[in-house]
């Protein structure tokens, strides 16, 4: 069988691809593997350019992921940029619930496009506002370099908020 990433001849593992359907996962072999929990080789993942538009959601979701880890090379920030999605696809590649993903002030999950509101009322730094407890935020976005913001549109502004100060809707 062969690595649907790579494509190398060989021996495959299962990998599951979080944050989408249930046992939803893709067929790598063992350097894709060790590479996607490690350091990322720049030049195994050019193999990226074809997988990306494999017919199967778990493998586009995955490209798109890795895409975005290697977004410090311009090849990889003009295959993301050609890389198109159906929007049920494109929320569960942003939707990485593993482990350290995002989670509101409860402990939820939290996903791109979620309604939160807030727990306490935050000075909008720059904005010079306060928004106040209580206030919805809907379809916000998450930050992928880390678990603890979110992006959303308060009072026509699009400000960060940490999400220790918001509850899902």
């Amino acid at each position: 069988m062969s690595c649907e990433l790579c494509s190398a001849e060989g021996a495959t593992r299962f990998f599951a691809v979080v944050g989408g359907p249930e046992e939803a996962g893709v067929q790598i072999c063992d350097t894709c593997q060790t590479q996607i929990e490690g350091e990322l080789e720049p030049d195994h993942w050019r193999c990226l350019a074809s997988s990306m538009w494999s017919q199967e959601p778990a493998v586009q979701v995955l490209a798109t992921r890795l895409l975005a880890r290697l977004a410090t090379y311009d090849w990889a920030r003009d295959l993301a940029d050609q890389l198109w999605l159906d929007d049920e696809t494109r929320a569960w590649a942003d939707n990485e619930a593993s482990g350290g993903g995002h989670v509101d002030s409860n402990g939820a999950a939290l996903a791109a496009g979620d309604n939160v509101v807030l727990i306490k009322d935050l000075p909008v730094k720059g904005a010079g506002f306060t928004a106040k407890r209580g206030t919805a935020v809907r379809g916000i976005s998450l930050v992928q370099d880390n678990p603890e913001h979110i992006e959303g549109r308060v009072e026509g502004q699009r400000i960060v908020i940490l999400t220790k100060f918001v509850k899902k809707k």
